[in-house]
């Protein structure tokens, strides 16, 4: 397979930590331009000066509409039009339904579902533009095989990846004739700090548990899986692909 990947220009939301730094410093190893999109300044900045090369630090909060417009502005005025966009930026607190916190939900509402849809409208006229038969742009959204499956205390959750998926299979039918690939990467169990911010301690302690309990995945296979499906020659879509530790069936 042909590298795809070199000479492009990339973004990453949730670019500070785990699968956003792992597939950002993926995607420069392979040569592209990569954007790093997050709100921890300090770590978008270390992880830039890490990369180096052409590699931009943009601070951002994709619940925040005008937030990502202003940081596509800043991104299309140092690398020139985006080809390739890795909407990554999500958040996961579980809790039983009837005591959740309510915020709670509206966090992952508006960063697992609504951010993803800021983040591809304020790129789609970038990937629409650069597209074309040899060289196809990509929209990467990144899922969760919780989208798929039934995971107790975690229903909310569950739900937004599950609107994950469906936004992809609906956005396919619209811009993959035009030359936009788009994608679903759906991980499983992945060690990073996705679930650390729960306030339910208990689901806390039992997310730390199942995670114990197997092998899990680390970031750099989720961006290795990302790398593939953005790289592999232009006729081809890798459409929907899940990735989960081998003893998670």
């Amino acid at each position: 397979m042909t590298n795809n990947i070199a000479g492009r220009v990339a973004v990453v939301t949730g670019a500070s930590s785990g699968i956003g730094a792992a597939t950002a410093r993926r995607l420069a190893v392979d040569g592209a331009k990569v954007a790093l999109l997050g709100r921890r300044k300090d770590r978008l900045e270390l992880l830039a000066e890490s990369i180096g090369g052409d590699t931009l630090a943009v601070v951002a909060d994709v619940t925040d509409q005008r937030s990502v417009t202003d940081a596509a502005t800043t991104v299309r005025a140092a690398f020139g039009q985006i080809d390739l966009v890795v909407a990554n930026a999500g958040v996961m607190l579980g809790a039983p339904f009837e005591l959740a916190h309510t915020d709670e939900w509206d966090q992952m509402v508006a960063t697992n579902v609504t951010g993803l849809l800021y983040t591809a409208r304020a790129f789609i006229d970038d990937l629409l533009a650069t597209a074309n038969d040899r060289a196809p742009a990509d929209l990467v959204l990144v899922g969760s095989i919780a989208g798929h499956g039934v995971f107790p205390n975690y229903s909310v959750y569950t739900a937004t990846k599950a609107a994950v998926a469906h936004l992809t299979r609906n956005l396919r039918s619209e811009f993959g004739p035009r030359g936009v690939r788009v994608k679903n990467v759906e991980p499983g169990f992945v060690t990073t700090e996705l679930g650390d911010g729960m306030s339910d301690a208990e689901q806390l302690a039992g997310l730390a548990e199942m995670r114990a309990g197997l092998e899990p995945l680390v970031a750099d296979d989720i961006a290795d899986a990302i790398a593939y499906a953005v790289g592999v020659p232009g006729r081809v879509n890798v459409a929907e692909l899940i990735v989960v530790p081998t003893p998670q069936g």
